[in-house]
């Protein structure tokens, strides 16, 4: 059913005309477009009142008539009349109420969602020709021709055509070029021709191409555009942050930032730095479980430590060697080194460390096999009980007591409810599905929006994300104490994607941007608390919500777009 709004025409507007070759003539619209003779017929041209008048009659009508009927209903009952003998007027009330119901059943909201699609695809002041030329449906992306070339120079043209044919790899055009940004549109430009797909709609202006090269990212052809909005402020340990997150999930922020209003009430969060240390874990290998046996033992020598601390931290001026732990299976053996790297997340920094000590150890240790840099026992970037038990990167716990006040008026729910539902979803939910580190409603949703935009690594969210929430009662039954403990929690703000542009303004906002030089550390310190802070938020409006029956109302309303977007872009 057709039910946009006609627009009358405007003769006052001039229109503007392009050459047809169909039909020789000028037309105000281009060629390709279908032009209608007239407008299709509406539903609601058929009526003889106005839309809204005639389901305002028609409403009052069927609540008139249900009334009227059921009164005399009543009646009848009271006086013992059968209920099929009905009068005239009976008659005449059913009649009506029938209709009144097949008319709403079919029409009634007709006004609404009328004025809805005028709304979103009709601009009331726009050329009413353009606007029915922008009606056309739109074909499908595999149907579309390949996008035309672009304009090139002479040079360029070669070398986009070298590449297509495989003479030039495009890994290599930034060397040979020297210009970044070239070498990112030529290979975008390949990268269309070859495959006759368009990439309109993935920007290739606005990042600095310069500042990616051997640090962020390989062969780029263009940067994907990530919403960021921010939640707070957040009051933890007495200091107030506007928190920076880039999401594309409709409702996160909102709730994260209701978390934030709550805990604010209450005179803040408080969090606590646990420990700081990221690990290693080399796996070696030797002919027989005996020589594994003697390496471990020397190794977890407190005697040895020194010794081993000194090679491990010529590496850098940031990197301090804090621990070595073994694990064997069979003949091999696993050493988790454990470091602290600064403002750094500190991969990199002690990974050279760890190097530094396998070569040195290869003096004592000549039938040493060296497996990986990386056995998987640090573990990087998977679900680990190791990084659960014994923490990597920061360790924080954060806590804070929400008032019953705040908890019905903010959080539109109660304390037992909470509480309740906290030990069978968080806890005993999470046991029964066999949770590691899971024991959370959706930590990872704030880690990773926080993550992406302050430029840290996303796949380290896997490990980040590893929480466990924590709801009591307290004050006798009144308030609220909820915590989350989370033991790795990964970030750094120096390196990698944090000296892209809009992450650095993002961790400048926070006021951790960069390396502190009067405190080495303390930034990425101050971020994992704000995370765990945020993620504190979080996790105390999304179970406000689902102990109050309110989730899928708010996806409904936050979570989900009015918009056509087969006819985005076309």
């Amino acid at each position: 059913m057709d039910v946009r709004r006609r627009l009358p025409p405007k003769p006052s507007l001039p229109i503007p005309t392009t050459e047809s070759s169909h039909h020789h003539r000028k037309t105000p619209f281009p060629a390709d477009v279908d032009r209608s003779p007239s407008p299709t017929p509406k539903a609601s041209d058929a009526l003889p009142v106005p839309l809204y008048l005639a389901n305002g009659i028609f409403f009052t009508l069927f609540f008139s008539v249900a009334y009227y009927l059921l009164h005399r209903w009543r009646d009848k009952i009271r006086s013992s009349t059968p209920l099929h003998i009905v009068t005239l007027a009976d008659l005449a009330a059913i009649v009506s109420l029938i209709a009144s119901f097949i008319y709403l059943l079919g029409f009634f909201g007709i006004n609404f969602v009328q004025s809805f699609v005028s709304r979103a695809d009709v601009d009331f002041d726009a050329d009413p020709v353009i606007l029915e030329a922008d009606r056309r449906p739109c074909s499908k992306l595999m149907d579309q021709p390949p996008p035309p070339p672009l304009l090139m120079s002479l040079e360029d043209e070669e070398i986009v055509k070298s590449v297509i044919s495989g003479k030039t790899p495009s890994y290599s055009l930034e060397s040979k070029l020297g210009d970044c940004y070239r070498a990112a549109s030529i290979r975008r430009e390949a990268v269309q021709r070859t495959t006759e797909r368009s990439l309109v709609g993935l920007p290739l202006d606005g990042v600095d191409y310069d500042s990616i090269l051997g640090q962020c990212c390989e062969m780029p052809i263009g940067f994907v555009q990530i919403p960021v909005g921010i939640a707070g402020p957040l009051l933890l340990n007495g200091c107030e942050y506007l928190v920076p997150m880039a999401t594309t999930e409709g409702c996160l922020v909102a709730s994260t930032n209701r978390g934030c209003k709550a805990i604010y009430a209450c005179g803040g969060a408080t969090g606590i730095l646990l420990k700081d240390g990221m690990t290693r874990a080399p796996v070696v290998r030797f002919s027989t479980a005996k020589r594994a046996s003697d390496l471990k033992f020397f190794l977890e020598d407190p005697l040895n430590f020194d010794t081993l601390a000194v090679a491990f931290n010529k590496s850098s001026r940031f990197a301090r060697l804090q621990s070595i732990q073994c694990s064997m299976a069979g003949k091999n053996l696993y050493v988790r080194f454990c470091c602290s790297t600064g403002d750094a997340m500190g991969m990199n920094m002690v990974s050279k460390g760890v190097q530094n000590v396998l070569e040195f150890l290869l003096s004592d240790f000549p039938d040493m096999d060296v497996i990986g840099i990386s056995g998987n026992f640090c573990s990087d970037k998977k679900p680990a009980a190791v990084n659960w038990i014994e923490g990597r990167g920061k360790s924080v716990v954060c806590e804070a007591i929400i008032t019953e006040d705040v908890v019905k008026k903010v959080l539109k729910t109660t304390v037992p409810a909470l509480v309740e539902l906290n030990m069978l979803k968080n806890l005993a939910g999470s046991a029964v599905a066999g949770a590691l580190g899971g024991f959370n409603a959706h930590a990872a949703n704030i880690v990773s929006a926080v993550f992406i935009a302050t430029g840290q690594d996303p796949a380290q969210n896997i490990e980040s994300s590893h929480c466990i929430t924590m709801m009591e009662a307290v004050n006798d039954g009144k308030d609220l104490h909820i915590s989350v403990t989370m033991p790795s929690i990964e970030v750094g703000t120096v390196g990698g994607g944090t000296q892209l542009a809009s992450q650095s303004a993002c961790l400048n906002l926070l006021g951790v941007k960069g390396a502190n030089k009067e405190s080495p550390g303390s930034n990425s310190r101050l971020l994992a608390t704000i995370v765990a802070g945020s993620v504190l938020a979080g996790e105390l409006s999304l179970m406000s919500a689902i102990a109050a029956g309110q989730l899928v109302k708010s996806h409904m309303k936050y979570n989900r777009s009015s918009r056509d977007m087969s006819k985005i872009g076309c």
